[in-house]
């Protein structure tokens, strides 16, 4: 073998050994690991002995807080057993009103055992209905606002025929600030809200002085599916709106004249129908000089028979 060949040999077998090391570290040093681990057990020992002398020097009532993903920890302020809490921390809080729609004009307008309370909780189940469909094509969406900007005017029974079966109860409500804009007829069944009729106040340049709800027919009429065949005793509810000029409104329904409660620009009137009938009620409005200035039955636009 040449010296050339054998210089080249020689050199394989440094860079053979060079790659052995690569891949084969050398060998882990176990007495210093040990030595650092027992140091380390040592420190943990300390620290966690620090902790319980500082736990134990702390009031009856301090909580621990751990830091959750910060590492960290707090001590909550406490009081101990002994100390006399402050006239603040047994103060209770003033109880706060849950907002919510307003109370009718009179009681008489809450009928048959409907408390004031059962009524607003219908107005708020009437706006989570109408919240349902608030989300709709485009033009079938309304926002009807929060409970507390409604007035409640109606609340009654309501009958239930072969068009909407199981009784229930009506709510009407009209907005506050603004009488002449929302009015909603909500019929709660079974604890729930089943039907829901957004409207408002139909007014128009040349409208008569008193001027019946245009959808108030659902609050006193059955379906036509039972003409002449009603339940009976029926609770019925008539609303309108009238003007300023009208001091009185009278309903006539079913051989009873019963007088509205005007209430904040609405007429509202109630009674409780004994026969079956088929004439739409008759409403009658009176000036303050007790001048009869309007009357349904000469009122081309209003339907005085029942479909």
């Amino acid at each position: 073998m040449s010296e050339e060949e054998r210089d080249f040999e020689e050199r394989v077998r440094e860079l053979l050994a060079e790659d052995a090391y690569t891949i084969r570290p050398s060998t882990v040093p176990y007495p210093e690991i040990r030595r650092r681990g027992a140091v380390e057990r040592r420190r943990r020992v300390v620290a966690a002995g620090a902790v319980l002398v500082t736990l134990a020097a702390l009031p009856v009532g301090a909580y621990a807080v751990s830091g959750g993903g910060s590492g960290g920890s707090s001590v909550a302020d406490a009081p101990s057993v002994s100390a006399t809490p402050s006239a603040s921390a047994t103060r209770s809080p003033k109880p706060t009103t849950p907002a919510g729609p307003a109370r009718p004009g009179t009681d008489g307008q809450l009928l048959d055992g409907i408390t004031f309370e059962r009524a607003a909780e219908a107005v708020d189940q009437c706006l989570a209905y109408n919240a349902q469909f608030t989300h709709g094509p485009e033009g079938m969406d309304q926002d009807l606002g929060p409970a507390d900007s409604y007035r409640i005017i109606l609340a009654m029974k309501s009958t239930g025929d072969s068009n909407a079966p199981g009784d229930g109860m009506f709510v009407v409500a009209v907005k506050k600030d603004d009488p002449a804009g929302i009015r909603m007829i909500c019929n709660i069944r079974d604890g729930e809200a089943q039907g829901l009729n957004i409207g408002g106040a139909d007014t128009y340049p040349g409208a008569p002085p008193v001027l019946a709800d245009i959808n108030g027919g659902k609050l006193y009429q059955q379906s036509v599916l039972d003409r002449g065949n009603w339940k009976l005793p029926f609770r019925w509810g008539v609303i309108g709106t009238f003007k300023p000029s009208i001091a009185k409104v009278t309903v006539e329904y079913g051989g009873v004249t019963s007088q509205a409660v005007l209430d904040h620009g609405w007429f509202v009137a109630s009674g409780v129908l004994e026969r079956q009938v088929i004439m739409a009620p008759r409403i009658r409005g009176y000036d303050a000089g007790g001048e009869l200035v309007y009357d349904s039955d000469e009122d081309s636009s209003y339907q005085q028979t029942l479909p």
